[in-house]
Parts: C-alpha cells; structure tokens; sequence
C-alpha cells in the first residue's frame, strides 16, 4: 500500500492580501510564483534608501511532503527569492543597488515546542509552525530581510568615498605632511635629563 498518495497542489495566488492566510493544515500541497514591490512588503520597504521602478523580489514556493523512514510524512516547502532594493552604501552614504538571490528550505511542525527542538545544526531546514492561517507574505518578507547584507557598500571604486579618498592621497603626495605626535615616553624622558 502506498503511504504517500498523491496530493492535488493548489496553485498560490499572487495577490499580497491572499498569502497572509494560506491553510497548510489540509492534506494538499501548494506551489505559485509571483512579484512583490516594496510596497507589499512595509518592514522592507522601510530599509529602502530610495526607490526605483523595477525595486522587489520574484518569488516561487513549492510545498510537498517528505517521508520519514518508519514515520509520517512531513510537510516542507522550498522559497525561491531574486530582487533588488537601494540601500545607504555605507561608504559614500549614497544610495546603492542591492541584488538578492536566494533559496531557502522549510519544514513544519505542529506546534512552537516542536519546532523549538529541531536540531540547529541541520541548517538545510528552518523550522516553521504550520496552522490554518500561515502567514507565507510575512515569511517572504523575513527572508528578504535576513538576506540583505550587514553593510551594503557600492562595489569597490564606484562610490563617491573612493574618490574623496583619492583626493587626500593626491593633497599628501604634492609634499604637504601631517606633524607626528611627541612621543609620551620622549617627553617623560627629556623632562627627567632636565632634572
């Protein structure tokens, strides 16, 4: 007897408002595919350091279940993400293009304790608590920004800083010099000789 029937897969909508509330408690599987702007994503959108027309995330999700040797089938779901924003390069503190490319993988339990006691080290899996009422626009938006980097910086020589920095190399090459600090210990030392 086959322990893995065959699910009918739903296909997700690709309206905002209708991934707030995707019911994974039923015995089917789900897979869509979709764009969000900035403004379908608020937490985003806040980190924005300036706009342009092709700024948000291409999105897929496939969900299907997984069998366990000896156990039930688990319920897990591959996110697919690629986009772009304008962030402040930390550099030139210009807005800078930030291009994301990213896959993630998940695995649901029924309950917060459950996913709390999957295993940190298996870092293929992010835990999740599958409901009636699963946020997946949330989700997307947390891996939006749990993908974008620490200290966006333009690439290297393309910001305004690169060039403010070579003009003080230039201003230090045409002669001019910077006066050292005493040494401490020299001042210490010659006061002591006046003694």
């Amino acid at each position: 007897m086959n322990r893995n029937p065959v699910l009918p897969t739903l296909t997700l909508p690709t309206e905002p408002k209708a991934l707030r509330s995707i019911d994974l408690l039923v015995s089917q599987t789900y897979a869509g595919h979709g764009f969000l702007a900035l403004d379908d994503l608020p937490r985003v959108a806040l980190e924005a350091a300036a706009r342009s027309a092709g700024d948000g995330f291409e999105w897929a999700v496939k969900t299907y279940f997984d069998g366990l040797a000896g156990g039930e089938p688990r319920l897990k779901m591959n996110l697919s993400l690629k986009g772009q924003m304008h962030l402040i390069c930390q550099r030139c503190m210009q807005p800078c293009l930030v291009q994301i490319e990213e896959s993630r993988q998940f695995v649901f339990f029924a309950n917060e304790a459950l996913a709390d006691a999957f295993p940190i080290e298996d870092d293929a899996l992010e835990p999740l608590v599958a409901s009636s009422q699963f946020d997946l626009l949330g989700t997307i938006e947390d891996e939006v920004l749990l993908s974008l980097p620490l200290i966006p910086k333009h690439p290297e020589g393309a910001c305004e800083a690169a060039s403010l920095g070579a003009g003080a190399d230039d201003i230090l090459n045409q002669g001019e010099t910077l006066k050292k600090p005493d040494n401490p210990f020299n001042i210490l030392k010659n006061m002591k000789k006046k003694d």
